[in-house]
């Protein structure tokens, strides 16, 4: 009786076997012709951390600590879809992006968390990209003094119009300039992509 069930349960795993080699066989692989960098879009930003609106100069003494220039930080987090259309999988090795309050540029972010995305499956990545005023206004008064003048603004006024208006998603925030670089069996690809939120 013993015999019968122990041989049963070989042969079971000899026909399991044989069906993952097979399976395993008939999966495509990477060629410069079939091989597709996946499609990268922005599914979400959430305000992961926001502590109003704040800046302090070097001047002002501290209750603890050294004094410096600092301001009021901020948390956004980006949700990405990474869809893979080909019959093989894919790693994601390298994910960066600028970061946009309304027109203006403010910081450049990435992960070079690597991950797989299995064939014909979507993944999702999140980034983290921190900003805080005092970053920021120098980012606007190097790169955005002409386009605040055009705007009618100053630096100052602008930051404050971000750091209340974008927690209560009144702001239009965008990626920029985004590059995901892709490997598949020695071969390299580079999506670009970019989103806009909301």
């Amino acid at each position: 009786m013993h015999r019968k069930t122990y041989l049963l349960l070989f042969l079971s795993l000899v026909m399991v076997a044989a069906l993952l080699s097979g399976c395993a066989g008939t999966q495509a692989k990477p060629s410069e012709a079939n091989f597709q960098a996946p499609v990268v879009s922005l599914e979400e930003m959430e305000v992961a951390h926001a502590f109003g609106y704040w800046y302090f100069s070097k001047g002002v003494k501290p209750t603890k600590g050294n004094p410096d220039n600092v301001g009021a930080p901020l948390d956004l987090a980006f949700t990405f879809n990474v869809e893979n259309p080909n019959k093989f999988p894919v790693l994601l090795e390298d994910l960066k992006f600028s970061v946009a309050f309304e027109d203006f540029v403010l910081n450049t972010v990435g992960t070079t968390a690597a991950q797989w995305i299995p064939p014909g499956m979507t993944n999702q990545v999140k980034v983290h990209a921190h900003f805080d005023v005092r970053q920021s206004l120098l980012s606007l008064l190097v790169t955005g003094g002409f386009k605040l003048k055009d705007k009618g603004t100053n630096a100052w006024a602008q930051l404050e119009a971000w750091w209340t208006g974008i927690p209560k998603y009144e702001v239009p925030v965008s990626v920029q300039e985004g590059a995901a670089v892709f490997s598949a069996g020695g071969l390299t690809k580079v999506q670009m992509f970019t989103g806009q939120f909301p």
